[in-house]
């Protein structure tokens, strides 16, 4: 599971750095529900279109300097392993908990005229619990459009709605890949709604607003990250399965250098335990609200995906015989909400494919713009990645 998660944590940043270049202010995704989405997909695909695919999840091999690989099937042991850690991971963040609500589905919508292979959905329902759901696109397009909006926000408990907009999806749409994550989680610590006040955060150096700032002074892990002027901060939900980062520069304006040099491995690193330390912090976090929505079809080509987009390239000879299809649109639409009792964050992703004391006191104040991302600490997944820089 911790090459999953280290793979997971250079995913989240690459697509990060890919989504800012088209988009400023704030941003929130979902790396694990993108990456699983992807898994699903990957079961599908055959050749380059699969190599590419597995680079999300192995990112350090060069798989694209072997013919011989070139020529296998999705059913090779890196494709399997990765199906495996992916079914693994699924299956123990799942379980119940009265610690918080934590859910990820997945679910096929198919043309109910069109031949899908059934090792293709036998594989789908094996590894991601997703089962096959007709629907009729040929005739009715909106209507199913409809159906599957409806679905997405039922999972997400109505927060997430119309993942598909009105016109996305027609009559030569073949499949439609949706996955969900629903997450509410109360802190290990509350903060206190009486001690939330208005204060000032920085947007630039000359602009500012007002915000709800929640507030509250405890141990917490923390570490100084002197080489980058700059600090991060572990706030863990009840029982400590999940926990939120954030990674706060000391500047106004310090958090554009840190995304544009970061490492996933330093990431990885400063958030490992041996890294950060037990520390009474005086934390001021915002109380805020962010919710988008992403095609990621060119932030995925860009990363090296682009087969899977490509009409002429695409390969989904394991999905249906002789297929002709290929991937036409990535959308994922987020939200999260962070308040004194804790966080509630949802995202969908849907593919579809056509023909101390006080002299040790440390203070965190997020106050300016900062990234945060909320881990699972067993493998070290990050569910969802953000950045926080204008209320």
């Amino acid at each position: 599971m911790n090459s999953l998660g280290a793979a997971n944590a250079r995913f989240g940043i690459d697509l990060f750095r890919e989504l800012k270049k088209t988009k400023d202010g704030n941003v929130f995704f979902s790396p694990v529900g993108i990456s699983t989405t992807i898994g699903m997909i990957m079961l599908g695909t055959r050749g380059p279109t699969a190599l590419q695919l597995q680079k999300v999840f192995y990112p350090e091999k060069d798989t694209e300097n072997s013919k011989a690989k070139a020529d296998e099937k999705v059913g090779s042991q890196d494709a399997e392993e990765i199906h495996h850690q992916l079914h693994m991971f699924l299956t123990d963040i799942s379980k119940p908990t009265n610690d918080y609500e934590l859910t990820i589905v997945n679910r096929l919508f198919g043309e109910k005229t069109y031949l899908f292979l059934q090792k293709y959905l036998d594989y789908v329902k094996k590894y991601y619990h997703a089962t096959l759901e007709p629907v009729d696109f040929m005739n009715a397009a909106d209507e199913s459009r409809k159906k599957i909006n409806s679905w997405v926000e039922r999972q997400t408990k109505e927060k997430i709605k119309d993942l598909f907009p009105e016109g996305s999806l027609n009559n030569t749409v073949k499949l439609v890949l949706v996955n969900t994550i629903y997450f509410k989680g109360q802190w290990d610590r509350a903060f206190l709604k009486e001690d939330t006040k208005e204060e000032t955060f920085w947007l630039t150096k000359s602009t500012s607003k007002p915000v709800l700032m929640m507030k509250q002074c405890h141990s917490f892990l923390f570490a100084r990250l002197e080489d980058w002027q700059a600090k991060i901060l572990g706030i863990p939900y009840k029982n400590h399965d999940l926990c939120m980062f954030m990674l706060l520069p000391d500047e106004i304006d310090g958090l554009e250098k840190i995304v544009d040099q970061v490492s996933p491995e330093q990431l990885v690193e400063w958030t490992s335990p041996g890294y950060l330390e037990k520390r009474t912090v005086s934390v001021h976090l915002p109380r805020f609200q962010v919710q988008d929505t992403y095609d990621l079809k060119d932030s995925l080509s860009a990363l090296g995906l682009g087969d899977a987009f490509s009409e002429r390239c695409a390969d989904y000879s394991g999905m249906s015989p002789g297929s002709g299809l290929h991937a036409q649109k990535f959308l994922h639409r987020s939200f999260v909400e962070v308040t004194e009792d804790g966080t509630q964050a949802t995202t969908g992703t849907g593919a579809s494919f056509t023909t101390a004391t006080a002299s040790d006191l440390e203070m965190f104040h997020c106050d300016h713009p900062f990234l945060f991302f909320i881990r699972h600490n067993e493998s070290s997944a990050i569910l969802f990645f953000g950045q926080f820089s204008s209320p």
